[in-house]
């Protein structure tokens, strides 16, 4: 057995264990009605009632509020960290209003994308308490909605979904925090740095040079990064840099912890529900999927189709050595899975059908897991549409959980997935048609196109990876990927949410000979094709003169 079969086995092992206990605790968090002392000052401070359940709209506007108020701090903040403590002394990108924009929306969406080298371009303040902070409350925001969304279908004739304050607080002090420094302790103790040396770091090179060195506080920043499918490098090599992702074994942390969250979610809901099958069985969808796409993706690296030469070595372009081709594949197949856009090695160098594996993972809606919080409700979204089309095959009436799936909530749950989906193809058209976005393409034919196609496709969907052939730090591109990437992550949330409470609304509908099992084998298999076989029907056309044109070529 090889040494990346071995990792994949282990990480397999490692999600199974974990699966029960962790989503049976994130089930006890959420669901427990004792604050801890710490939570209370919080609340105090904020101004928050915790005892006061909200309505849908009204956990959409808390939401909203949260993160309009987290833009405009972050935005700020980089634009005056110049003047602040433990900043760059000499950045060599400077810190404009697009690029600060750009930034602020793609930190507090949760999607990380970055236009801008970390350690030549943000101090370790704005690090710390600007991108790091969002990568604990981004997270802990998708994972509310996603309890809010289960708590519709675990609910009976109420108009109250949660309180935002309370699940923002509790999964961030509760969940994030707490695995967060046991991931640290473990990439530290494994060689990732922890310190505040600027450029005071100067070593001689191989060849006689002299080179500086950045340090900084990473590994802290580096666990919440993959917890929280954040994604965010402090360098600008990402995981692919020695000093946030040193061994094969921390390589190995990172993808379990970007995967260990989204993965355990399914548990939180079966307990929520009080019915763990559905629980398995959503999980059963995700690891469906994900098991597929990642055989793909080894098949077509290791086999060197596409546009990767067969020179001897030219499969290792791209791919940092400590960790290898197949070991790379797995790691940019789990990040493009959920919405993390971390990465250890470049994208843009992967076969063009690899390539398109990557791409295809975001525009499926990263539903395998997915996203912390996104990633289930996603999945959710896909079983109710799933439910609805199998009754019109049968002619029953739509129900799921308990819950009658009406035209209202047909109509909320449909709407979610065009909303990524017409962005990717708007952002992609405008960006090839204006003479000024394309002149940021350091490639021209199917594989020019490939870039920002997986460009918008990453903003859309709030990942943040990229082929890195794309020069995207110019004010179109700021602008045009930062107002995606702000409504591919809250024109969701709110339809989400609206749907939550359209459901907590209704009562319980008991189980009848009609109704439709949605624990089977045979729903788990309806829901992936589903889930395939929507996304394959938009996307062909552009994948078709993308990644698949290239790799004909």
């Amino acid at each position: 057995m090889s040494t990346a079969t071995a990792g994949i086995a282990l990480l397999i092992l490692a999600l199974v264990a974990v699966h029960v206990p962790l989503g049976d605790y994130m089930y006890r968090v959420y669901t427990s009605e004792r604050d801890w002392r710490v939570e209370k000052l919080v609340y105090r401070i904020i101004g928050a009632d915790p005892k006061a359940e909200q309505p849908w709209y009204a956990y959409a506007r808390s939401l909203l509020a949260f993160s309009a108020v987290s833009v405009l701090f972050l935005f700020f903040f980089q634009l005056v960290q110049d003047k602040l403590p433990l900043h760059l002394h000499d950045p060599s990108t400077k810190m404009t209003p697009a690029l600060a924009w750009n930034t602020a929306i793609s930190f507090v969406t949760n999607t990380n994308w970055q236009a801008y080298s970390g350690e030549s371009t943000q101090g370790h303040l704005v690090q710390m308490a600007g991108l790091t902070v969002q990568n604990f409350v981004s997270a802990a925001a998708g994972i509310a909605v996603a309890v809010a969304l289960v708590r519709g279908f675990a609910r009976n004739r109420t108009n109250e979904v949660g309180n935002f304050w309370v699940d923002l607080v509790r999964g961030t002090i509760r969940i994030l925090l707490p695995i967060s420094i046991i991931g640290a302790i473990v990439l530290i103790a494994s060689g990732a740095i922890q310190n505040f040396h600027l450029h005071d770091q100067v070593v001689t090179t191989l060849s006689g040079a002299q080179q500086t060195i950045t340090g900084g506080p990473v590994a802290s920043q580096e666990a919440i990064k993959e917890l929280g499918t954040n994604g965010g490098g402090f360098f600008n090599a990402n995981s692919a840099h020695p000093f946030e992702n040193p061994t094969r074994l921390t390589n190995w942390v990172e993808i379990f912890l970007l995967l260990a969250i989204s993965f355990s979610l399914p548990r939180t809901f079966g307990r929520m529900v009080e019915n763990t099958k559905q629980g398995f069985a959503i999980a059963a969808v995700m690891g469906f999927l994900a098991v597929v796409s990642l055989t793909l993706s080894e098949l077509f690296q290791l086999s060197h189709h596409g546009t990767v030469p067969t020179a001897t070595g030219a499969a290792m372009e791209g791919v940092e050595q400590r960790f290898g081709v197949a070991n790379s594949a797995v790691f940019a197949d789990a990040t493009t899975l959920t919405s993390t856009g971390a990465v250890d090695s470049a994208h843009d160098s992967y076969t063009s059908l690899g390539g398109l594996i990557q791409m295809f993972n975001m525009q499926i809606g990263e539903v395998a897991p997915g996203g912390v919080g996104s990633g289930l409700y996603g999945m959710l979204i896909m079983a109710i549409i799933t439910v609805f089309v199998a009754g019109l095959m049968v002619g029953r009436t739509p129900e799921y959980l308990g819950k009658k799936i009406r035209p209202r909530e047909m109509k909320l749950a449909a709407s979610y997935f065009p909303v990524t989906e017409l962005l990717v193809l708007f952002g992609t058209g405008f960006a090839m048609a204006l003479p000024g976005p394309r002149a940021g393409m350091n490639n021209t034919g199917p594989h020019g196109l490939s870039e920002v196609l997986y460009a918008f496709t990453s903003a859309s969907n709030n990942n943040g990876s990229a082929f890195a052939g794309l020069s995207v730090n110019t004010t179109w591109y700021n602008t045009a990927l930062g107002l995606a990437m702000v409504f591919a992550r809250f024109l969701p949330m709110i339809l989400v949410l609206a749907l939550a409470g359209s459901l907590a609304r209704q009562g319980h509908t008991p189980e009848s000979p009609g109704t439709l099992p949605t624990h089977r084998p045979q729903f788990i298999g309806l829901v992936a094709a589903v889930t395939v076989i929507l996304c394959a029907l938009t996307f062909l056309p552009a994948l078709a003169l993308g990644p698949l044109a290239e790799g004909i070529h």
